[in-house]
């Protein structure tokens, strides 16, 4: 019925599997957790050896990226059903796993996202930025996913029918962090497939600091400007992604938005790394960061 995949990089996930395992006992039909490290390095192999030895345990010896991993589980997943997690999820609550098989049970749909939460209580100044973008951005209630599905799949936390992961999968030209989700949702609305959300988060608790998530972001932009060349500026795309929809409207203010990124870099950063997080000037830290780097294709 059901394969609980679960890429592995430089991340302790012995409670995740722990967990993991407990609820997969309790499922009244049949069930596997894959485990796939992309060559973590040797304190974390160590640390998740035993656990995840009590499954089936693919460790790499080169890296392969965030992409060709996940579309790597299709060699040795045996069930018609793919649930991915990320490796730093936390289970928040004791029917995580009975809630998808539910929903695959009572519904015609090939993919589900089940969303993220952060903790309710603020973290140290050193990870605000990562905390409040998270419980402010990303934490929508899966009736606000559900208004535009394919827009707001996620990674951390879906499931995939075999049959149509088999048809659109993880494009392996991106090998860095950043976007691999949304040109992900957005290839399978080209195929026609809808995503179907559902409230049944992970939790992500594991919070980078202020500074590593600025260098996240940073990637991630990148990341999306290469994959606009991938897919040759295409105009649908473009409108459903929320920076490059503004950038794009605004287009004549392009190096107006790069000067101004110019000048007040170092004044934003200096505060974002600090903890001083106002969420408006953030969405104007990346559309600078774009300005500056995007080859524009009119």
């Amino acid at each position: 019925m059901i394969s609980i995949c679960v890429p592995i990089y430089n991340f302790d996930v012995t409670n995740l599997l722990v967990e993991l395992n407990l609820q997969s006992k309790r499922l009244d039909v049949p069930s596997e957790i894959i485990l796939i490290d992309d060559c973590s390095n040797p304190y974390f192999k160590s640390l998740n050896d035993k656990e995840c030895s009590k499954h089936t345990y693919i460790k790499l010896k080169n890296n392969l990226g965030r992409a060709v991993i996940r579309n790597k589980f299709l060699e040795f997943t045996k069930y018609e059903y793919l649930l991915f997690l990320d490796c730093d999820s936390f289970i928040p609550r004791l029917d995580f796993l009975e809630i998808y098989v539910k929903s695959i049970k009572l519904s015609n749909v090939s993919v589900i996202c089940g969303g993220r939460i952060y903790p309710k209580e603020k973290p140290a100044r050193n990870k605000m930025l990562r905390w409040k973008y998270g419980v402010y951005k990303e934490s929508k209630p899966y009736d606000v996913r559900s208004k535009y599905p394919n827009r707001s799949f996620m990674t951390n936390n879906f499931v995939v029918s075999k049959n149509v992961f088999e048809i659109v999968q993880f494009d392996e030209r991106i090998y860095a962090y950043g976007h691999e989700d949304t040109l992900f949702g957005f290839q399978l609305k080209k195929a026609g497939i809808m995503v179907s959300h559902i409230y049944n988060p992970v939790l992500n608790g594991d919070l980078e600091t202020n500074l590593d998530y600025i260098l996240s972001v940073e990637k991630s932009i990148l990341n999306l400007v290469n994959i606009l060349k991938f897919i040759n500026y295409d105009k649908e795309f473009i409108d459903d992604v929320k920076l490059l929809r503004f950038y794009y409207k605004y287009y004549k203010y392009k190096d107006v938005f790069a000067f101004l990124f110019d000048v007040l870099k170092p004044v934003m950063r200096y505060a974002f790394s600090k903890g001083y997080v106002n969420l408006t000037l953030f969405d104007f830290y990346k559309l600078g960061f774009l300005s500056i780097n995007i080859n524009v294709k009119d």
